[in-house]
């Protein structure tokens, strides 16, 4: 793994100021999110690093303010955020860091900055108010918001002039299988915090009440509707899989890590059954490491 400074040499990344705000970005990263900024650092180009560690970090900076505070805070936080980015994407130049790593990713890679709208745009909608789903067209109403554009965010950055509708596409299918993951390793944490992220429509499908999943009832009526919430990730997981024919060569690495990360969560959940209302369902210690380690051994594309 090429030094820090090499990795920012090989972005075209010069200026002891800019370097400064790349660093500042990406430790940022390492401090919430070591695993996937491990895996950028250890099997991204170098050339791609920076302006998505930079990508990465923006986005979890969005999620921060989103998920703060009362509904009366994060929309005052986010209006507030909002219109620091906007001024840091018009001028190159923001007070914080952060948004001036970011916003320099933008121009050089050439993202659009409609995306980086729509995220924002979304995360003081659909994120910083959400209360559920109804049915599945809200879930995906969700997609469409504010987990797809988060994700390009920060993705669309290994395109210059950003993704095309090919590409994004992909990405858009990708997100669905993300977020369905995500939702039933974090059933847990996610209904003791209030939030219930299976839609009501599928709990009654299912004669299920949400104070049967938020007691962890052991019913067979509960057992089939997490079975079936199961059976709807893996579907659409196996719709994103092809996703790396859609990637930058430099990255592809790092998204067939993802990808397997995801798919060893959902085989998690997928054995815990029950139990995923009664604890959050995490990658383990070793499972990282070991397919972190896999990828580093095979050949970049």
């Amino acid at each position: 793994m090429p030094s820090w400074r090499t990795t920012l040499t090989a972005a075209g990344i010069s200026g002891r100021p800019l370097r400064d705000d790349y660093t500042h970005a990406a430790r940022r990263v390492l401090r919430r999110e070591p695993a996937p900024y491990l895996a950028l650092r250890l099997l991204a180009a170098p050339p791609l690093v920076p302006f998505l560690a930079a990508g990465l970090a923006f986005m979890n900076l969005v999620d921060d303010v989103a998920e703060t505070g009362t509904p009366q805070q994060r929309a005052a936080g986010l209006a507030a955020l909002s219109e620091r980015v906007d001024a840091a994407l018009k001028s190159g130049d923001s007070p914080d860091p952060l948004l001036r790593a970011y916003a320099h990713a933008v121009d050089s890679r050439g993202l659009p900055a409609h995306w980086v709208t729509r995220f924002l745009a979304g995360a003081a909608t659909a994120e910083a108010g959400f209360d559920g789903f109804a049915a599945e067209e809200d879930f995906q109403t969700y997609l469409d918001d504010y987990a797809w554009p988060g994700v390009i965010v920060f993705t669309g950055l290994q395109y210059r002039g950003g993704p095309d509708p090919e590409q994004a596409a992909g990405w858009r299918r990708f997100v669905d299988a993300a977020q369905r993951v995500d939702f039933l390793a974090d059933l847990c944490g996610d209904l003791a915090e209030g939030r219930l992220c299976i839609p009501r429509a599928r709990l009654a499908e299912h004669s299920v009440t949400r104070a049967d999943l938020e007691r962890a009832r052991d019913t067979p009526a509960v057992r089939e509707l997490l079975a079936a919430e199961c059976r709807r990730a893996r579907t659409a997981l196996e719709a994103a899989g092809g996703i790396l024919d859609l990637a930058e060569p430099g990255l592809r690495r790092v998204i067939a890590t993802m990808t397997e990360l995801m798919a060893h969560q959902l085989t998690a959940v997928e054995r815990a059954g029950i139990t995923a209302l009664r604890r959050d369902t995490g990658y383990g210690p070793a499972a990282p490491v070991r397919i972190l380690a896999r990828a580093a051994r095979r050949r970049p594309a």
